[in-house]
């Protein structure tokens, strides 16, 4: 063979793995409950400004475009698995607002879009809250306004909005955390929640798109989004900044934001900001800077030990009332005629066979949409909620312990001359209690935990709180962890103790219970 026909062979052969690595796709991370216009569904086909911005920018690097789901505030922990691993992605490209915490676990690109934060209510306030100033400035409800009430304003979970909120407002405002945007816009338009602030991308959309919304006032807080990355892909980070540059320069990526409405003046200097050292964690705090500081832990654990009083105080609210609404269902079941058992029976099905989450949603989100009157708050969704969940399994627990009574009780009664109902009352229901104390305690220590799912209708309890507190201090999560597994086990500890006790007691052992 020619030597320089083998030369070229073996130079092909070794060229076709790195060609074959070019050309593997570029997973970027996102989450599309965040919504329009970052990346949504149109038909079938996801769409927006981000997802175009990624196959502009797979494109540039040679390879294909391939997205990758998950929840927002979960994505740089994507990052975290190993390069090529099929659960890992190599970037997060999803309105990450550019942060120190984040930087030194995943260093970032420069910066694609530079985004203000916008104040969202309805225009129905707009007499009320005529800037960001008003959302100190209580509420006044009740018949004759004579009330004072905070003022309630919903975020995207580990925001750079959140984080301004917290430090800006504190306490002044009842700050209500929802990871989905569409959801928190939703309550505004409805008039369940005062106002949203969200970046401003978002806050132009829904306005445009949605109904009876306005801008409360100027946008502020300019800052950076950018792109995610891990440590050690130096020379892929390059690459997308290359990229974002060129997208600059040639227009790209004007014609990309101008397609979803989202140029304007500050995109202008985007290429400025693109060719500053890079990041700029030095520059004046209204040019985009982000604070640094070491952890508060008086702060920090002040704030899980007030989330944790609002997991004891759903749980110790809502079992009382689980455990009426099951003794009644349980005797209904066993002492009531055929045409009460049936819908009692199915209310249990139900009730035991969906999911607490879904139960929240319908109480909470649904049935204002049958009837505004029946809008409730968080908190009195998530009591009702809870306990209409408890109260299936405890009627269970109870008409378990009812049939453990031996008949002749029931007619020894009835021989001495009670009325059925007394005899339930005084002969056959304490002896019942008696039996399933046990399994009900144990069911009391599963609502500790289960109240967590709350944090879906706006309620902030342990774990709500613990994720926002990871969001912004990922370099404490396993201190925090341990903080937040502590306190739970210190509320459910003492309850084990008098399951035990109880046990003992009235000699019986536990049996059942739903968890």
């Amino acid at each position: 063979m020619n030597p320089r026909w083998l030369l070229a062979a073996v130079a092909a052969l070794a060229a076709a793995p790195a060609l074959g690595q070019d050309k593997k796709p570029l997973r970027w991370g996102t989450d599309p409950t965040g919504g329009a216009p970052y990346v949504y569904k149109d038909g079938n086909a996801f769409v927006g400004f981000e997802v175009e911005l990624a196959e502009y920018l797979a494109k540039e690097l040679g390879r294909t475009s391939e997205m990758v789901t998950g929840d927002w505030d979960k994505l740089p922990e994507l990052l975290a698995k190993p390069a090529g691993d099929p659960n890992g992605i190599d970037i997060v490209l999803n309105g990450y607002e550019l942060r120190e915490d984040l930087e030194k676990q995943y260093p970032s690109t420069v910066p694609y879009y530079v985004y203000r934060l916008g104040l969202v209510i309805h225009k129905d306030s707009a007499g009320e809250i005529q800037g960001w100033s008003d959302l100190k400035r209580p509420k006044l409800t009740g018949e004759k306004k004579d009330k004072e009430e905070k003022r309630s304003v919903g975020v995207l979970g580990g925001s750079a909005a959140h984080e301004y909120l917290k430090d800006e407002f504190g306490d002044a405002i009842d700050l209500k955390i929802n990871p989905d945007v569409a959801t928190v816009i939703g309550l505004v338009e409805e008039k369940r929640l005062d106002a949203t602030v969200q970046d401003l991308p978002a806050a132009t959309y829904y306005i445009k798109h949605g109904k009876d919304l306005v801008l409360g006032d100027e946008p502020r807080k300019p800052g950076f989004y950018v792109i995610l990355t891990r440590a050690a892909d130096k020379e892929l980070r390059e690459q997308l900044n290359a990229a974002i540059k060129k997208g600059i320069k040639d227009g790209t990526l004007k014609k990309i934001y101008e397609k979803y409405g989202l140029w304007n003046d500050d995109q202008e200097r985007l290429l400025y900001w693109t060719e500053q050292p890079w990041p700029p964690f030095k520059v004046a705090a209204e040019e985009g800077a982000t604070k640094t500081g070491k952890a508060d832990w008086g702060q920090l654990i002040g704030e899980l030990l007030r989330a944790a009083a609002m997991t004891v105080y759903l749980a110790v609210v809502s079992f009382p009332i689980a455990m009426l609404v099951g003794l009644f269902v349980g005797l209904g079941r066993v002492y009531g005629p055929a045409w009460l058992r049936v819908p009692l029976g199915l209310y249990v099905e139900v009730i035991r066979g969906t999911p607490l989450l879904l139960q929240l949603y319908c109480v909470f989100y649904m049935l204002p949409q049958i009837d505004p009157h029946l809008a409730l708050s968080p908190l009195q969704a998530g009591i009702l909620g809870l306990a209409i969940n408890y109260s299936a399994y405890e009627a269970e627990n109870y008409r378990a312990g009812i049939q453990s009574i031996p008949r002749g009780q029931m007619e020894a009664a009835l021989a001495l001359g009670m009325s059925p109902l007394t005899a339930i009352r005084v002969v056959i229901v304490p002896q019942a209690v008696r039996v399933v104390i046990p399994p009900v305690t144990n069911d009391f220590i599963a609502l500790f935990k289960d109240t967590s799912v709350c944090s879906v209708i706006l309620i902030t309890e342990l774990t709500r709180k613990y994720n926002e507190l990871y969001n912004f201090n990922r370099d404490y999560i396993v201190q925090l962890a341990f903080i937040t597994a502590g306190l739970y086990l210190l509320m459910s500890y003492p309850m084990s103790l008098l399951a035990r006790w109880l046990e003992r007691r009235t000699g019986t052992h536990t049996a059942g219970g739903h968890r």
